[in-house]
């Protein structure tokens, strides 16, 4: 059987677990990493490994997972697709997904590839749930409450604001879909906190949220990447009141952000050229090997 070879962009925390979820998957194999320096400081984990700057330096590459920041997916998927690769990505801000898939659709179509986008837990494995509780119950409410833990997109976004050379973003969930963020923030020397708060507060990741920041010594001490999600829905079957579904997880957030990704990179080489979101993606395409085998197995 041939694998499916994939290239690791970025290596950070997303990317790192990344790397361990191809290694532990028997139809893939990593084709390389790239980073930002190259095989400069090259970990010792990835000596087996081609380290590069640019992806091009890659040889036969299927599909590029971007454990990017989300704000770099598209400029790094729109240059990756027309080399014939697909990619997948994390993408996290649930109100440009729509805009996102729309803008990378014609590249994929004018390139024969595939992109699959916010493939991360939610959005992602999290949205394919609430799509079938809607389903199930089709008038009705759902409620996504996140956490307590830590997200990966908020800590990254508070990261970038200047005069921050460290941060932590916590979701906690105050019930029925609404959640208070707890930042912590390692200040650079001179920088005001009350600047920083209201640059935070300002960015669209934070600004629908009550929001806390604080300033600590190290985020290294406070740190837990342990993060969680319960779905709740609660509507009507037919004509019949009273239905209610629940969904519950605790997990290891880039872990799972990972295994998901790889799982998605196998299901892009099984799909008609164009953008998909999770939703859009049959769910057997996800796993490895044959649909009748699977069907055998689950149905």
């Amino acid at each position: 059987m041939k694998k499916i070879r994939a290239a690791v962009v970025g290596y950070g925390n997303i990317g790192q677990y990344t790397v361990q979820a191809i290694e532990a998957s028997e139809d893939f194999e990593l084709a390389g990493v790239v980073r930002r320096n190259g095989a400069e400081n090259k970990p010792a984990e990835l000596a087996n490994y081609d380290v590069v700057k640019d992806i091009t330096e890659l040889k036969d590459v299927d599909v590029a997972i971007l454990a990017t920041p989300t704000r770099s997916c598209e400029e790094y998927a729109k240059k990756i697709l027309p080399l014939g690769i697909n990619t997948v990505d994390s993408f996290d801000i649930h109100g440009g997904i729509v805009e996102y898939r729309a803008n990378l659709m014609e590249v994929c179509r004018q390139n024969g590839t595939v992109a699959v986008i916010a493939a991360g837990w939610d959005p992602g494995s999290d949205s394919i749930v609430r799509t079938l509780m809607q389903s199930l119950a089709p008038k009705g409410l759902s409620y996504t409450n996140f956490g307590p833990g830590m997200s990966m997109g908020h800590s990254v976004c508070v990261r970038s604001k200047e005069g921050v050379r460290n941060a932590l973003s916590m979701t906690i969930p105050l019930g029925e879909g609404i959640h208070r963020r707890m930042v912590y923030v390692e200040l650079e020397d001179g920088a005001s906190l009350d600047e920083v708060t209201k640059a935070i507060k300002a960015d669209p990741y934070f600004a629908s949220d009550e929001t806390h920041v604080f300033a600590v010594e190290s985020v290294d001490a406070v740190r837990d990447m342990g993060h969680g999600v319960h779905l709740v829905r609660k509507g009507v079957s037919g004509t019949t009141q009273n239905q209610r579904f629940e969904f519950n997880m605790s997990i290891n957030n880039p872990a799972l952000t990972a295994q998901v990704l790889v799982n998605v990179a196998r299901a892009s080489l099984r799909q008609q050229p164009g953008c998909y979101t999770m939703i859009e993606l049959p769910v057997v395409d996800m796993l490895p090997g044959s649909r009748e085998e699977l069907i055998a197995h689950l149905v």
